[in-house]
This record gives structure tokens, sequence and C-alpha cells, in this order.
């Protein structure tokens, strides 16, 4: 069934950011953007490569500068690593989101995931400066089945809502392994560190076929100057297709019914590769709300051509981050994946 593309959001040709080094050179993933305060702008990312810190690592923060917003030039060195010490962060980063604080530093929320059998959960660094970054001891928020794809948005008066996609494993919970969605939930705080669940789910999964195997990150988007439309809340978010009925899928090495990937990155990724290019898709939606809670019909805003197409989000377009340009405009960044299984960083822009 083809899916209509909304209007707003035009796909900008080349690639913002692809593996180049040792410690990207498996997979870039997940970006999170922010203004720098000398101008223009860093942009996060998880990367993935054989430079990994230590032999079970999966996954880390790296960072890339640019002027313009479109050509990046990479930063040397981890912005932020896992911490094999520390069970729920023991061994991969995860769609990092960055907001400046009242008192002038950065706090930056991410996906932090351990071992299979541990669920993902949400943490925080804080920084000076967006280049050094310290873990905040303890988890901001977390949930029996998992959480992924933090986004943080700044709200009137001082307190701030994270959005999450919370695992949803029905009765049997997550030892049951067999996933029924992935939706968006939030939570409420007044210093950033210590949250409060809100009641219900923003957006629930599994509404259509093309969402049925769950959201992997939303980002809420404020009703002045900051959403599509001047008149209500907007939310841009992802969400994975299933595979049509007979595709053999890999065994992917989060899955929490099967043993977890032995040492060694290549390992990992050419494994978590081969289960994202197996019949799966994922696009990028947006939803209105006049409240920022309930949110009315999606639509798709960025789809790649599938698995027939050269696009470079062919077959996957996730985990997005938008910024404001100060003209009018906004820009995405996502991660980005073709039939090869190459991901890289790709961006979107609506007309001003």
């Amino acid at each position: 069934m083809p899916i209509p593309i909304a209007g707003g959001w035009t796909r900008e040709a080349g690639i913002r950011i692809e593996g180049t080094r040792d410690l990207d050179a498996s997979k870039t993933q997940a970006p999170g953007v922010i203004a720098r305060p000398s101008g223009g702008f860093r942009l996060f990312y998880t990367g993935v490569g054989p430079g990994r810190p230590y032999p079970e690592c999966q996954g880390y923060i790296l960072s890339a500068v640019s002027d313009d917003g479109l050509e990046f030039s990479v930063e040397p060195g981890i912005r932020l690593a896992p911490d094999p010490a520390v069970e729920y962060m023991s061994l991969r980063l995860l769609a990092p989101s960055i907001v400046q604080l009242a008192d002038g530093r950065w706090r930056m929320y991410v996906e932090a995931r351990g071992t299979s059998q541990q669920p993902p959960v949400i943490t925080s660094a804080i920084s000076d400066d967006q280049l050094q970054w310290r873990h905040e001891p303890g988890v901001r928020l977390s949930t029996s089945g998992g959480l992924g794809g933090p986004r943080l948005t700044q709200l009137p008066g001082g307190r701030c809502r994270l959005l999450a996609c919370a695992d949803d494993y029905g009765p049997m919970g997550r030892s049951g392994g067999l996933r029924k969605g992935k939706h968006i939930i939030s939570a409420l705080s007044d210093d950033g560190l210590e949250f409060v669940a809100e009641p219900g789910q923003r957006i629930r999964s599994g509404q259509a076929p093309w969402d049925a195997m769950g959201i992997t990150a939303g980002q809420l988007l404020g009703p002045t100057g900051e959403s599509i439309t001047d008149t209500a809340w907007t939310m841009i978010f992802s969400a994975w297709q299933d595979a049509p009925p007979g595709s053999v899928i890999p065994r992917h090495p989060s899955d929490p019914t099967g043993t977890d990937t032995p040492p060694g990155e290549l390992d990992f990724a050419a494994a978590s590769i081969a289960s994202d290019i197996a019949g799966f898709r994922s696009r990028i939606f947006q939803a209105t709300s006049p409240d920022g809670l309930s949110f009315g019909p999606s639509e798709c805003i960025v789809a790649g051509g599938g698995y027939d197409s050269d696009d470079i989000d062919a077959v996957h377009a996730e985990d997005m981050s938008v910024i404001s340009l100060g003209d009018g405009r906004q820009r995405m960044y996502y991660a980005a994946c073709d039939t090869a299984g190459r991901w890289r960083i790709a961006s979107a822009v609506t007309s001003p």
C-alpha cells in the first residue's frame, strides 16, 4: 500500500555524516543537534567501529561541527562512552538529546544499554563546553520493558518534558521476549533530573501497518515559532514497519530471548545490520495536538524509495533531531540506511 508523503519537508541531497574512521566505520546513527556557542551547529551521533574503547562496547557518542548545517567536520575523540562498570550502561549509548541549561551548561540525555537481558534506560551527562561530558549519577527515566530514543522539550515556566519510546512486552514482561509495540510516553521535571511519568501514551504504535514494529523516537515541537504550524504542538516521530510475511529475520543482538553477541564490534554490527535490512522499513511521520498530550492522525513526511531504490534512506529513515534555523525554516537530521545496510546521517528542511 503506497504511503502518501505530506508537504512541508524536502529531503536535502547528499550525506551529512558517514563513517570515515575507526570510531564510526561500521555504523553512524541517531543524531542529536544543538547550536554552537560560537555559531553554527554541533551534531552528536552514535558511532560503532573497530576503534571502540573496549572490546564489548557497542556504541558511543561522537560529534561533528558545521557552519552551514550541511558540510560537517568530525571532531576527534569520544564525547560520551558507556561504562562497563555500570550495569545499565555497560555496552551502548544511543540517541543523544542536548539542551542548554539556565546556568549556561548543557545536558545530554541518552538511551543507555547493558546486556540484552537488562532493560534500556534514559540517563544523562553534563558539560560546560559541549565537548567534555560527565555522566550524572543515576537513571533519569526507566520502565520494566525498557526505554529508548529520548527527546527533551523545555516548557514555559522552567519545567521540561522528556519523551521516550517504551517497549511493551505485554503481561509476561521483557522475559517473555514477544514485544507487542514501542510507544511514546512522557514525563515531567522541574530540574531535569527527577522525572514523574505522565499518564497514558502520547502516541501508540500498531495503529497502521507502517508502525506495527513500534516507534523509535519522537520529538515534540512547541506551538510558538518551533512547529510546522503556528496553532498546535507537533510531534515528529519515526516508526518501523514489519518485514513481509515469510521473511527470514536474523536475531538482533538486542533481542532479550537470545544470547548476547560475543565480544567484538564487527560481530555486533554485522548482526544488527543483517536484521535491519531483512525486510523491515522505517519512516518519519508528524502529528499535531492542541495540548502536546493527545495527538491526531499522523502523516508521513520522510520516506525512502524502498528496497528497489538507490536512495541513501531507501530502507530506513529514523531517530530524527529537529532544529530551528532562525529564518523561519527547520532542519531535520536523521539516521538513514540504504539497501546495502550502510547507516549514515541525512537531512530534510522545511520551506520558509
